[in-house]
């Protein structure tokens, strides 16, 4: 055997053999999950008990921990249980607006969205999925644009 062969067959042997307790291995993370519209009314703060979801940019965060805000009957109840991309942009509770569509919105919008999604819900509330329209196009075709590696809290080496 040659030296390169060798050194890699007592390392496997070692890590096959090294105590468990001593190795540091993240615990598995829960799956991301992907959400349809329907799935994701179904956490929209009405039913107590159940976590209040909100999606902005495609990205679904669990808003439970701020449920005085965002549950039943609070001031941004509305935002909750779909996509708000064009509310969070707009800082609109309008019915209009409470969609994932960013079409014709002003750069000022858009940097207002890029600075909360970022500052407030990246920072603050756990990703819990995404949303079908990030993963797919409209006609349900794969979006060979989503990079699981940009994603947001996306880590490498939780996924190895």
């Amino acid at each position: 055997m040659r030296q390169s062969q060798l050194i890699t067959v007592f390392a496997f042997i070692f890590i096959c053999l090294a105590d468990e307790s001593k190795l540091k291995v993240k615990p598995a993370s829960k799956p991301v999950r992907l959400f349809t519209d329907e799935e994701l009314r179904r956490y929209d703060g009405s039913e107590a008990g159940q976590p209040i979801y909100m999606a902005i940019k495609g990205v679904v965060f669990d808003v439970t921990s701020g449920k005085h805000f965002y549950g039943k009957g609070a001031p941004y109840n509305a935002l909750v249980g779909k996509d708000s991309t064009r509310a969070v942009a707009k800082m609109s509770l309008n019915p209009e607006d409470l969609t994932h569509d960013t079409t014709g919105l002003t750069t000022e919008e858009l940097e207002s969205l890029e600075s909360v999604f970022t500052g407030t819900y990246k920072s603050k509330y756990p990703i819990v999925g995404y949303t079908h329209r990030r993963l797919l196009n409209e006609d349900g075709s794969p979006n060979e644009d989503f990079k699981p590696e940009d994603q947001p809290h996306f880590n490498i080496r939780n996924e190895l």
